[in-house]
């Protein structure tokens, strides 16, 4: 039965006949700091939970019965029957899940305790589970599980080994390359292809007992779209060439030691996540590999590597093309997830060709010496007195940075982070179009250069702020200056050509429109666009893109003007000094020969004053076949301090379990159920999201449902015993408590204050001081003044497709309305109370605007 393992996944979560209450092992981690997960892959499933230590034997206990005796009672299989059925249709629109399905189709077949006392603990609490003591299935004979007519073809569908060697890792290194002489390199060159990703992802769908694959996908431009068989005929040119030259040495014992360089000096990772790798490795390798199989390279085997490489024939190979042009004509339905598509012969003057003994483009070669790796490991001296906190090291009229050296983790690593803050980039639409494609063609124009520092564990990202670009580097610190400094140098000497800007128009405007017909997304931009004076949606970034006026040399001349008007912020943390620190400013000063800025920019929005009473903003869904809504009502707080955001985040996790007992298990709204607090710019709210399928229900009976939830919530917190509040600010305090697990995690916490300019670098110290203070009645007031007659309440809507919603009968395949105009939807007789916002200016035009606020007192 096709998909049981998973649903059974889900029923083992609700009540053992020991510990017989449903979600009780949720309630239980929520009120002790704690919380799980579980995964089904194709041959495996994965539990797993943290906890505070006190509370871990027990904990240990209540999830062993999951597997010793659950309940699996008829009302609680049939509810989360619907619960599944939520998460199939929320994955039902996916690309990478509907190409697995067609695909499947295609075949015939660090401790706290001493280890002593968590073994006798495991063997004491879990003796009971059953064993049925049958082998693991062997399906040794199926030599060719994908042998049939249905393999080796043409599909188009539409959008919507040895351990110790790691051969397929060997070769996917190099297959997806990105430098000089890679397929990417020459494809970009051609702008045919955006992106390129190849290997096996060693997820049970890629490789397990009956088959292993090795998959290449490439992002193709429309340009490429037309010539597919060209690209696939560059891909077997370059496995070709491989397989002439035969595996090399010299690359196989670089890639070795960049993999080793990363192990030894690896940063420690949140124990849960640390623990499931274990456990998957645990499957997966012999006991002595446990900890390095999935992360080491062993020992060089040319005649492994020859052989994985043997069977990377065109011959044996499988096309999938998936594009929205072929509406129309795929006629063929695949039984799960209902994806049409087609089948054809590939052509034949192809097929001759590849069969034969095709030349070899003179533009491929393997990847030359990398001079990005590191391989100096020391630790430098401090030139300052060490801090606990960030200092300002230096600040002019130009930019400001704040360094803090690591005399905690010790470890040959560093961080550099910039925002470079500029005033032009949110005075229109248009500006922020030109924004994004400057930073998708100089990420597009570094690809080829810094391929090598990225493959040398050298991490760069360029994110497009909401008020300026940010710049991230990590790695260690040996070569990091290197990469930093090609950075910059791209960013000044920026250029773009015709067919590079036509080919990032082409994929923003794709990028805009996917972002507008996913519900959640559409959700976030239509809230956001209420609550946020001067911001620009979507919809208008969607427009000016569409509209076809923008031209490279507007780019060109955006760009110039970005570099002239700009502050530059920055934090260094790692292992540099402070005077290096502050090369890393001095050089991004001297390369953009920017001038003082007339006046601040700020780095947050100005906030609506929501009225005090209900409004409605109900928007329909952009994608015809989806039949996914989003229901999210969120309650504005105001300008408040740092010890009431604690008590928002207090009264949230209070509030998760419930929410997710009574709206998901209980009412079966939707797959996704969770409760947020919100800090807007400043302006702190809370909010509670369903996602739900208007196949099921209708989007104001889901509000109604929540707004039922969050009234019976009201008599839950009054009825919340002294005890019961103390143990929940425990857990809270004790999850605040919790050491940084690595260097970053200190870094992400810093860089947050230093984006938002409020530097309150002891935040989490003053959070648990504040925690501390805090009484059961201060909560339970708090919560009841923002309900009812004192509310500002703003809900969001976004409907699907379904006759919950009155939409006529049709199939579930994606078609789609005007993508550049949103239809907003009246409230019905259910919810006469509320005011419905039918034109977002014109609600926000006359309602009071906050001051800019940051959280710092």
């Amino acid at each position: 039965l096709p998909g049981l393992a998973h649903f059974l996944e889900h029923m083992v979560f609700m009540g053992s006949e020991k510990y017989p209450s449903e979600n009780g092992f949720d309630a239980f981690l929520k009120k002790h700091g704690g919380s799980d997960n579980a995964s089904t892959d194709c041959e495996r499933t994965v539990f797993q939970f943290d906890v505070q230590r006190k509370k871990f034997r027990e904990a240990l206990d209540r999830w062993a019965q999951f597997f010793i005796c659950p309940l699996m009672i008829r009302d609680a299989i049939d509810r989360e029957v619907e619960a599944v059925d939520s998460e199939y249709q929320l994955a039902k629109p996916s690309d990478s899940h509907r190409k697995e399905m067609l695909f499947g189709s295609l075949t015939d077949v660090v401790l706290l305790w001493y280890l002593d006392t968590l073994e006798e603990w495991v063997k004491e609490i879990f003796s009971g589970v059953p064993n049925n003591a049958q082998p693991k299935p062997d399906f040794s004979e199926l030599l060719d599980p994908f042998d049939t007519p249905a393999f080796n073809k043409l599909y188009r569908g539409r959008n919507t080994c040895s351990i110790e060697v790691k051969p397929l890792h060997y070769i996917s290194w190099l297959i997806g390359h990105e430098g000089t002489g890679s397929i990417l390199s020459i494809l970009r060159r051609k702008c045919w292809a955006m992106a390129l990703f190849g290997g096996n992802s060693e997820t049970g769908f890629d490789q397990n007992s009956t088959y292993s694959i090795f998959s290449i996908s490439i992002t193709l431009t429309d340009q490429g779209f037309q010539n597919f068989y060209q690209v696939a005929h560059l891909v077997f040119q370059y496995l070709k060439m491989m397989q002439s030259l035969g595996p090399q040495q010299r690359i196989y014992e670089e890639i070795q030691k960049i993999e080793a360089n990363e192990f030894h000096y690896q940063e420690q990772t949140d124990p849960i996540e640390y623990v499931e790798d274990i456990c998957e490795n645990m499957q997966l390798f012999p006991k002595e590999h446990f900890l390095t199989g999935d992360q080491l390279m062993f020992q060089y085997s040319p005649e492994v590597i020859s052989a994985a490489l043997s069977l990377l024939t065109p011959d044996r190979s499988n096309l999938l093309l998936l594009s929205p042009d072929h509406e129309g004509h795929c006629p063929l339905r695949e039984k799960w997830f209902g994806t049409h598509y087609s089948v054809e012969d590939i052509q034949q003057e192809w097929r001759e060709r590849w069969n034969g003994d095709f030349e070899l483009s003179s533009d491929l070669h393997l990847p030359v010496k990398n001079k990005f790796i590191a391989t100096d490991f020391s630790l430098k001296l401090s030139d300052c007195p060490d801090t606990e906190l960030p200092v300002r090291v230096t600040a002019n009229d130009r930019g400001c940075l704040w360094y803090k050296k690591d005399n905690k983790f010790n470890i040959p690593k560093a961080y550099i982070r910039f925002h470079l803050i500029s005033p032009v980039i949110q005075q229109s639409a248009k500006n922020l179009v030109l924004f994004d494609l400057l930073v998708n063609i100089l990420g597009h124009n570094l690809a080829e250069p810094a391929y090598e520092a990225d493959v040398a564990q050298l991490d760069y990202k360029l994110s497009v702020g909401e008020h300026g670009l940010v710049i991230k580097v990590k790695g260690f610190n040996h070569k990091l200056p290197l990469l930093f400094h090609l950075i910059l140098d791209h960013l000044a000497d920026f250029s773009a050509c015709q067919d590079v800007f036509n080919m990032f128009s082409e994929q923003l405007k794709k990028t805009y429109f996917n972002i507008l017909i996913r519900p959640e997304k559409l959700g976030k931009d239509v809230r956001l666009l209420v609550l946020e004076h001067g911001r620009w949606s979507m919809v208008e970034k969607y427009q000016a893109l569409a509209d076809g006026g923008l031209t490279v040399e507007e780019l060109m001349e955006f760009s110039r003007t970005f570099k002239t008007q700009l502050y530059a912020e920055g934090l260094v943390q790692g292992n540099f000094t402070s005077q290096e620190s502050i090369q890393f400013l001095q050089y991004i000063t001297d390369k953009l020969q920017f001038s003082k800025l007339p006046a601040e920019v700020p780095v947050l929005f100005r906030v609506v004053e929501l009225p005090l009473k209900q409004h409605l903003c109900k928007v329909k869904a952009l994608n015809k076949g989806d039949a996914n809504s989003e229901v999210t009502v969120y309650y504005q707080s105001g300008l408040k301090n740092l010890r009431e955001h604690t008590l928002m985040e207090l009264l949230v996790m209070h509030m998760e379990e419930p929410c997710f007992d009574f709206l998901r298990t209980k009412e079966t709204l939707g797959y996704h159920v969770y409760p947020t607090c919100r800090n807007t710019s400043g302006v702190l709210g809370f909010s509670v999201t369903v996602e739900t399928q208007a196949t099921k229900f209708n989007t104001e009976l889901v509000e109604l449902k929540i707004e039922e939830f969050l009234s019976s919530f009201g008599e839950k917190l009054s009825a919340l015993t002294d005890s019961a509040f103390n143990t929940q600010v425990t857990a809270l305090v004790k999850l605040k408590e919790c050491e940084d697990t690595h260097l970053g995690e200190e870094v992400d916490r810093n860089w947050a204050e230093v984006a938002t300019q409020q530097y309150v670098f002891n935040r989490l110290h003053r959070e648990i001081e504040a925690l501390k203070q805090m009484t059961r009645a201060e909560l339970v007031s708090w919560y009841l003044e923002h309900r009812g007659h004192n509310c500002r309440k703003l809900s969001v809507h976004v409907v699907g497709f379904g006759p919950e919603e009155g939409d006529p009968p049709g199939d579930d395949n994606s078609s789609y309305g005007e993508v550049s105009k949103l239809t907003f939807l009246p409230a019905s007789p259910k919810m006469a109370a509320a005011t419905s916002i039918m034109d977002i200016p014109s609600f926000t035009q006359s309602l009071t605007l906050f001051p800019y606020h940051k959280i710092i007192q």
